[in-house]
């Protein structure tokens, strides 16, 4: 079994969604005892928080690259960044290693094609909706991803840092995004990506009419499939 290295934190709450999601597919696979191997490199959040507030993204990409260049060193045979948004400095993590980083968009892009979907909602942080870093790497596999208008756009970010990072999951913010979603659907979308590593705490495939295509856990059977392989 390859190590798996995590490389998390941000925020702690969906890095520990990862564990999880890694250890239970393993032990599913194999049965016995079986159970992941992984190195988690767990960063202050905040300190990531005030470069992205303040724009500060080769900064950002300074830090994470020098943390799995660490991940690489102590024997992860792959890296896994723990969120969407700082995906928008994976070039640098990639040029700071030798070792495969699984992309997050390359990932939930293949499970989109498997469904047979072209075109889908997606939801997550202003960096990740506003920016074009996700939506042009969903580009390159022939998706086209909707974002949603102004105000909701910043009702989706505000519940992510103002709660989800926290913890705090309210059934009125799973009513707000659902109300989101529908909107989208209304405006063509197929399915929605849930393209913040926390949204998971908060909505679920059952809560909408369409498919969804969950990043985190998409992500960490990606993570499972390379270490298994």
């Amino acid at each position: 079994m390859r190590k798996i290295g995590l490389l998390g934190g941000m925020s702690w709450e969906s890095s520990a969604l990862y564990y999880e999601i890694l250890n239970e597919a393993v032990r599913e696979r194999l049965g016995g005892y079986h159970s992941a191997r992984v190195l988690m490199s767990s960063v202050d959040f905040a300190e990531v928080e005030a470069m992205q507030a303040a724009g500060e993204w080769d900064a950002a990409g300074r830090l994470l690259a020098a943390e799995a260049a660490a991940l690489e060193v102590a024997g992860a045979e792959c890296v896994v960044l723990c969120t969407n948004t700082m995906h928008k400095v994976a070039d640098a993590i990639e040029a700071a290693t030798g070792v495969p980083l699984i992309h997050i968009a390359d990932v939930t892009a293949a499970a989109i094609r498997g469904a047979g979907l072209s075109r889908v909602a997606l939801l997550g942080t202003r960096f990740t909706m506003e920016q074009a870093f996700l939506r042009d790497r969903l580009a390159t596999h022939g998706l086209e991803a909707l974002v949603p208008p102004g105000e909701d756009r910043e009702l989706v970010h505000e519940v992510i840092y103002g709660e989800l990072v926290h913890g705090v999951v309210r059934d009125e913010s799973r009513a707000a995004y659902v109300d989101v979603v529908e909107r989208l659907v209304a405006d063509g979308a197929e399915g929605v990506v849930l393209g913040c590593t926390e949204i998971e705490l908060l909505l679920s495939p059952d809560d909408v009419d369409v498919p969804v295509f969950a990043t985190t856990r998409l992500h960490a059977l990606a993570a499972v499939d390379f270490a298994l392989s």
